[in-house]
Order: C-alpha cells, then structure tokens, then sequence
C-alpha cells in the first residue's frame, strides 16, 4: 500500500510561483505514473498534469499548459509540480495520485490528503 503525501501548498500573489511536492512511501512508486488534479470550491475535481513512470512523457491540461511543469526524483520517490504565472482561478486543494500502471491509459488507485494552494490578486 502507497501512502502519498503533499506539500508546498499556501498563499500567493498572481503571477506568482509555487512548486508542490508529492513524497510517497513504497518502492515501487517510481514504476508507476503520477498525476496531480485539483479541485476549487464547489466545482468538480479536475485534472492537472501526469508523469509517465519514466519522465519521459508529460501531459497537461490545457488550462495550466505552459505554466506548470511536473517533473520525478525517482531518488526521492517525489513528484514535482512546478507552478508559475499563478492565477486566482488556479485556486484549489491539490492532489496527487498514483495511476495504476507505468503508463496511461489506467486508473489511479492511490490519493493523497491535498494541499491548498490559493492565489490573491
């Protein structure tokens, strides 16, 4: 059983910079792809970006695109989402969660307890 944990979360400026962290306990974790979502207050939980379980392949949602960057250490069993040219309505609980395989198409079986982030203008 994984456990994932996030960090880094907090309050920001627009246009600001903020990088999360997601650790996760368990060996394996680096054979599986990682993805971030989120979810604002009264919407539906969205998705973000994923990582294969190599780095090698990256995947955005077209709102953050250019803007957010997610990266591994697979040293560190850690999964980065870099953050830049916050906007208020990137405003939410972030997550990460561990996808069923090294490579998508899967589901993700795993979750962390999310991080807020919050963008002021």
């Amino acid at each position: 059983q994984v456990q994932l944990v996030e960090s880094g979360g907090g309050l920001v400026q627009a246009g600001g910079s903020l990088r999360l962290s997601c650790a996760a306990s368990g060996r394996t974790f680096s054979s599986y792809a990682t993805g971030w979502f989120r979810q604002a207050p009264g919407k539906e939980r969205e998705f973000v970006a994923l990582i294969s379980w190599s780095g090698g392949s990256t995947y955005y949602a077209d709102s953050v695109k250019g803007r957010f960057t997610i990266s591994r250490d697979h040293a560190k069993n850690t999964v980065y989402l870099q953050m830049n040219s916050l906007k208020p309505e990137d405003t939410a609980v972030y997550y990460c969660a561990r996808m069923d395989d090294g490579d998508p198409p899967a589901d993700f079986g795993s979750w962390g307890q999310g991080t807020q982030v919050t963008v002021f203008s």
